[in-house]
Formats: C-alpha cells, structure tokens, sequence
C-alpha cells in the first residue's frame, strides 16, 4: 500500500537526507533505496526527486559529483553535506515531535488526571 502524496510531501526532504546520511547515492538508487526502506509504502517519482536534489544543492546541504563505472555515461552521485546533516538532526527531532502528539491524538489523548 503506497501512502497519500499529502503526507509524504512535508517529509520529503528528511527522507532524502537519511538515505545520504552515510551513504552516497545517486537517484535512482535513491528511489529505490525509499521504496525497499519503506517496504513499498514510498513511491517516490523523478520527477519529484530531481528538483528536491537541485534545491538541496542550491542550499549547499548536499553536492553532487559525476563518477564514471564504465556505463554508457556517468552516474551523478548526491553527497550530504555537514549542513546537511545538521538539518536532518533538526528535522529528526522535530519529527519525533509531530509523530508523538498524532499518536497522542489517535489513542485519545493523555489522560492528566480526572476533575
């Protein structure tokens, strides 16, 4: 089952990261790498990963470099970024954050005590 676009849109940029977080990828190894990860609930397209990998560039969060493996052309290869990394620190907490108060949510709140 593939998740609604809606919620994977403001995650994204996260998801990205991680993939790179140790690990140089180029895309479509990424898109791959997402929908494995995700045992098939992230259908990432090119279409969406191609400009988020240009933005993060432009942002010098990741770089990207050309490595020649003997196919008919070179991969282009995406790098995080020290830059990088610190924003998906901040982004991890902060989701970490989001997932514990719509869980809180859904199973009905804390309970603080009774009137």
């Amino acid at each position: 089952m593939t998740v609604d676009k809606s919620l994977l849109a403001g995650s994204t940029t996260m998801l990205v990261l991680k993939l790179l977080d140790g690990q140089d990828m180029y895309g479509y190894q990424m898109i791959e790498e997402l929908s494995r990860r995700s045992e098939r609930a992230f259908a990432l397209k090119t279409g969406t990963l191609y400009p988020l990998l240009h933005s993060l560039e432009e942002k010098e969060l990741i770089r990207s470099y050309e490595k020649d493996e003997g196919a008919a052309r070179p991969r282009r290869y995406y790098h995080l970024e020290r830059k990088g990394q610190h924003l998906l620190r901040e982004k991890e907490v902060e989701w970490a954050t989001f997932t514990t108060a719509v869980d809180r949510v859904l199973k009905g709140g804390v309970c603080l005590g009774s009137a």
